[in-house]
């Protein structure tokens, strides 16, 4: 699909999904800036912005990245290898008002913060005619040795980011009513 430089959110929304075959063309070095650049201007709490983006896209690096997202009894991210480029989301430590905050509310922000960020990220590269899917199921010790990542740190998502293939079905989203997920003025 061919984008015009000036695009509906909700036209932009529809589009954006999870794609799970890739070609083998490489993703622009402008392009991923650009999505990378979207995800750094998501909000935060506090602005504490609690991630730390690696972009993968050494072939045999990538590739090892991708096999750590799936394994035999759990075959389902085998695409991953088909994407020319694999993004890892590191959370990183939030500013001390929002621990403490996170802490009294039980909330942990800076999950809710990277998905934010992530989203902006998928966003951006659907605008580009880029595909992504975000996966949740890897095995983090292994990425974390491959990237380098410290012991401490937390991996929160695993993006595929690529072009799909032009016959690559627009999926109809099959979604929950407005009614069945929203009420007015009280539960």
């Amino acid at each position: 699909m061919i984008l015009t430089s000036y695009m509906e959110l909700l036209e932009l929304i529809k589009i954006r999904q999870s794609v799970r075959k890739y070609t083998d063309q490489p993703v622009e070095k402008e392009k991923i800036d650009r999505c990378l650049e979207a995800a750094r201007l998501a909000p935060s709490a506090s602005n504490s912005q609690p991630w730390k983006f690696i972009v993968v896209d050494e072939k045999y690096l990538k590739d090892q990245v991708a096999r750590a997202t799936f394994s035999k009894a759990v075959s389902f991210n085998k695409f991953a290898l088909q994407a020319p480029v694999i993004a890892v989301i590191v959370l990183e430590k939030s500013k001390l008002i929002t621990q403490i905050g996170g802490q009294i509310k039980n909330k942990e922000w800076a999950l809710i913060d990277i998905g934010i960020a992530t989203e902006h990220f998928c966003l951006q590269a659907a605008e580009l005619d880029l595909g992504t899917c975000m996966i949740g199921w890897f095995n983090e010790n292994r990425i974390k040795e491959l990237l380098n990542i410290p012991e401490n740190k937390t991996i929160g998502l695993v993006i595929t980011l690529g072009y799909p293939p032009d016959d690559y079905p627009l999926r109809n989203k099959l979604r929950k009513s407005i009614p069945e997920i929203s009420n007015k003025n009280k539960y």
